[in-house]
């Protein structure tokens, strides 16, 4: 069950990372003027921004500085945005609604959303390249190849690539789980990766605890939006409800059904809560975050 001292915890991340956004983003009057428009529209006052909260969460187990984990959750969430610009376009999923509002290729062209997706990507990376207070050069640069790993063809691309092929597809359970591995866990275990580099080193084996956590809470993640997307309407959502099953795409609810794909969703759960038992109190948030990911209604 989520706690109102999360909540209030939640809510001041979320806050002081949409400050954060908005410095590390072009102004919307600075040329090329429109680009930086969308760059802004697709990023800002929009979305739960789970993978920053993780990145924050983690953190707090390695001592790490607000001001770094504030920059690589940005960093984060320009990732995602990028991936939400280009996944909406005509030539992949061809929707017309995200967080809400017109999607970016509606409010601003196809080209205008290429292109806002290219610039979010390299920003990104600008951003976790820079020096990040008292974390060595050598870390920093598994930091920048975490985030490569999980962005490209390993991940979070490949696992589109799987999703656009799959359309159609009766897949097997396991080949189901391998594309979300990569489309929606990629990031999700790359948050609380970079989130637990920002501060004092971990031993390997804590480090793989952590990976085992964040791996559980990917697919989790996943597989209740599978279900929300099944049970939640249009204005809940903030997207098209129903889209997977009009565009016969495989997901867990056709899969398992129902019922299965939620008790599987809390299986999840329980396997990330043990992953991470050992490290005490300072992985509460941690813990929190795996309800709020499971128990979401929205």
């Amino acid at each position: 069950m989520v706690h109102e001292s999360f909540m209030g915890w939640m809510t001041g991340i979320q806050q002081q990372l949409e400050s954060t956004l908005e410095h590390c983003l072009p102004g919307s009057q600075i040329e090329p003027r429109q680009l930086h428009q969308a760059m802004r529209y697709a990023t800002l006052e929009g979305g739960k921004r789970v993978r920053p909260l993780l990145v924050c969460a983690a953190g707090d187990l390695v001592g790490a500085s607000s001001a770094n984990l504030l920059r690589i959750g940005a960093a984060i969430e320009m990732i995602h945005a990028y991936s939400l610009v280009h996944d909406d376009m005509p030539c992949m999923d061809n929707d017309v609604l995200r967080r809400g509002k017109p999607t970016c290729h509606v409010a601003f062209g196809e080209a205008g959303a290429l292109l806002t997706g290219d610039a979010l990507q390299t920003l990104a990376f600008e951003l976790v390249s820079r020096p990040l207070d008292g974390v060595d050069a050598a870390t920093q640069l598994a930091m920048v190849r975490t985030l490569a790993h999980a962005s490209g063809h390993a991940g979070m691309a490949g696992g589109q690539a799987i999703d656009l092929a799959s359309v159609g597809v009766a897949l097997s359970l396991p080949e189901l789980e391998y594309m979300h591995l990569l489309k929606t866990g990629a990031l999700i275990r790359a948050s609380v990766l970079l989130g637990a580099m920002a501060g004092r080193p971990l031993a390997d084996e804590e480090t793989e605890r952590l990976d085992r956590f964040a791996k559980c809470m990917g697919l989790a993640f996943q597989v209740v939006d599978d279900v929300l997307d099944c049970e939640a309407d249009t204005a809940t959502l903030g997207k098209t409800a129903g889209k997977d099953a009009a565009n016969d795409k495989p997901t867990y609810v056709s899969l398992m059904g129902f019922a299965e794909a939620k008790r599987f969703a809390q299986e999840l759960r329980e396997e990330a809560f043990a992953a991470i038992e050992g490290f005490g109190p300072s992985a509460q948030r941690l813990k929190d975050l795996a309800d709020y990911i499971v128990d979401r209604s929205f």
